[in-house]
């Protein structure tokens, strides 16, 4: 699978630059399937109005869903174990890339593993993940106790699918957002190297290859020597 890890969406030509090379075709000719499921378990997001607004590309400031797919369709983690697998994977193995939501990142991990899409990830080789904030996060090695909502036995963990951890959401100037002091304090507490990055910025993995592309501003934090 080959990720683009965002922290605030595709949120400029840069970012959507970097999406359509991974892609290898234009937008209007790929098909994308949206997941909303890490809003829910975020008390700020979901369910409700912001989950809907995701999903119908109406999220100010965020054209994910919105950017002239070829088609979008909705993939609820939580509803696939109760209806069949050849229900919904040939639909996750025909997806050209799956947009995954902002929300808590823990949350998410705990349904790509009940729902049995972990299980796919395998075969996707040619699939593009787009990650926005906890949908980056996910697929690190470690959260961050900091970004820790939804409680579980995971504690912290990710997925670990990449060697490195995101603050998303790095504060620029008056924006809201995580302060460098915070990210730095973050990451002092994470054995592993880690990126605070702006909405404008993201990461490139796509094989051996892991590339920052950015609008805006980014810090590599947390090395080891």
């Amino acid at each position: 699978m080959r990720l683009l890890l965002t922290a605030g969406g595709v949120t400029n030509p840069t970012i959507q630059a970097a999406l359509v090379d991974l892609l290898g075709k234009p937008i209007e000719e790929s098909t994308a399937l949206c997941i909303p499921t890490a809003m829910y378990g975020h008390p700020w997001l979901g369910p409700g109005v912001k989950a809907w607004e995701f999903a119908a590309g109406q999220e100010a400031g965020n054209p994910m869903v919105s950017l002239g797919w070829k088609s979008v369709g909705l993939l609820e983690l939580t509803a696939l174990p109760s209806i069949p697998d050849e229900r919904w994977m040939p639909q996750v193995r025909d997806a050209d890339v799956l947009l995954a939501s902002g929300g808590d990142a823990i949350y998410l991990h705990h349904w790509l593993r009940e729902s049995g899409m972990l299980d796919l990830f395998g075969e996707l080789d040619d699939t593009v993940w787009v990650g926005m904030s906890a949908g980056s996060m996910v697929m690190t090695p470690r959260i961050g106790e900091e970004f820790v909502g939804w409680k579980s036995d995971l504690g912290d963990r990710g997925l670990g699918l990449v060697e490195f951890a995101i603050c998303p959401h790095l504060a620029v100037g008056d924006r809201p957002g995580n302060s460098m002091e915070a990210a730095e304090k973050w990451a002092s507490k994470i054995d592993i190297p880690a990126f605070a990055m702006d909405d404008e910025t993201a990461i490139v993995v796509d094989g051996d290859r892991v590339e920052v592309i950015s609008e805006g501003v980014w810090h590599r934090l947390g090395d080891r020597d």
